[in-house]
């Protein structure tokens, strides 16, 4: 699949590792320290915007996505010297779209017209809930009153806003989801992430639920009443399901995201940063080292803060390709896969077509409305050999 990386586009993700406190719930690499050294996590980003803007020249950057850990406590001129070496490393879309990901705290809302001036022009807000007993209950340092109070700043600062809710809490029915949904799609402007909460080994949630302490969690069946609840009411709102937890009015799609989806190239640069880059016509994933310290140190000494490079086949490309498109409501483009790959799929395609899961039509291959909820359950009897 040379150079397929272009129907998805080119985007950049740099992570920021750090928080105020770690989300019992939280599998991703943030951490909690004392100080942070602002610039010299700042020179190091711009080392390995450097660094990947060598060997990725000639493209357009069509996004920037500031991902966490929570970025909301970079510094404003941290974002603004990064971007500025961006839009100085690549041809930028005229419609480029630059996220940062924030906490919906007064803190972080000061920060808010600093990020605007830098040029981000997105925020994602980590709401979680709407309410007061349940942030507690997720470990969340906000009030239900500090997140709406950010978000009115965030409205009116920024040009799109996000934001993040869980469902299937503890202690959580249909009815309650139904009307906090229902808040939630009031407040929102063009997107909502909506995310099953789910129990993570190595979480603090993981450790409670292990030892039978994690008490009043939704069954299956509920869960499963509760996504369908969310495509109905999001849905009628105008707010299309356009992949399993990311609803959006028509034109509002996370680009970012989409590129993942998609499966577009792009790179990704901070401790524990992934990445998928295509160079000289062969496709890589990348990797870096997890540990924060251990990354800077690296990056010093180095130059680079890649620790691994590993070349995928036209296999392992077909696999990621339908583990991520298959998310989207759009689907796959059947004629991306190379035709070795796509006749070991076709029989298990048909079988699954059969009982209802996918469909193909026009050449998209796409999850039914049946197969959504179940989507991993459907990937694995595609893939699996």
């Amino acid at each position: 699949m040379p150079e397929d990386w272009e129907h998805g586009g080119f985007g950049l993700y740099i992570h920021w590792p750090f928080c105020q406190a770690k989300c019992p719930y939280c599998d991703f690499n943030s951490h909690v320290v004392a100080q942070i050294d602002q610039k010299a996590w700042q020179a190091a980003y711009l080392s390995e915007i450097a660094r990947v803007g060598s060997e990725t020249q000639g493209r357009i950057l069509r996004s920037v996505f500031f991902g966490g850990g929570t970025p909301s406590m970079m510094d404003a001129s941290v974002v603004d010297a990064i971007l500025t070496k961006v839009r100085a490393t690549w041809s930028c879309a005229n419609d480029i779209e630059i996220t940062l990901e924030a906490n919906p705290t007064s803190v972080e809302a000061e920060r808010f017209s600093g990020y605007r001036d830098a040029g981000v022009n997105r925020v994602s807000m980590g709401i979680q809930a709407l309410n007061d007993a349940d942030l507690r209950a997720l470990g969340r340092l906000h009030t239900a009153g500090e997140a709406f109070a950010a978000f009115d700043i965030a409205r009116d600062v920024f040009e799109r806003v996000s934001f993040d809710l869980i469902y299937a809490r503890q202690g959580q029915s249909l009815d309650t989801w139904r009307a906090e949904l229902h808040h939630a799609l009031s407040m929102a402007i063009d997107h909502l992430s909506l995310y099953q909460l789910t129990i993570e080994e190595g979480t603090a949630f993981g450790d409670r639920y292990a030892a039978g302490k994690l008490r009043g969690l939704p069954d299956d069946d509920a869960a499963a009443d509760m996504y369908a609840l969310t495509q109905d009411v999001c849905g009628a709102a105008g707010f299309t399901g356009y992949e399993v937890s990311n609803h959006a009015k028509p034109g509002y799609e996370s680009l970012h995201n989409q590129i993942y989806w998609r499966y577009g190239d792009y790179a990704g640069i901070g401790p524990g940063a992934h990445g998928r880059v295509t160079v000289g016509g062969q496709r890589f994933a990348t990797e870096a080292p997890m540990g924060p310290a251990a990354w800077l140190a690296q990056v010093n000494k180095t130059g680079s803060g890649e620790t691994d490079r590993a070349w995928l086949s036209t296999d392992d490309q077909m696999s990621e390709f339908l583990l991520m498109g298959l998310r989207l409501t759009e689907g796959v483009d059947l004629g991306r896969i190379p035709q070795p790959q796509y006749d070991k799929i076709n029989i298990k395609i048909k079988a699954l077509e059969d009982m209802g899961m996918i469909e193909k039509n026009g050449g998209q291959l796409y999850l039914t409305p049946q197969g959504r909820p179940v989507l991993n359950a459907v990937l694995r009897e595609l893939l699996m050999d």
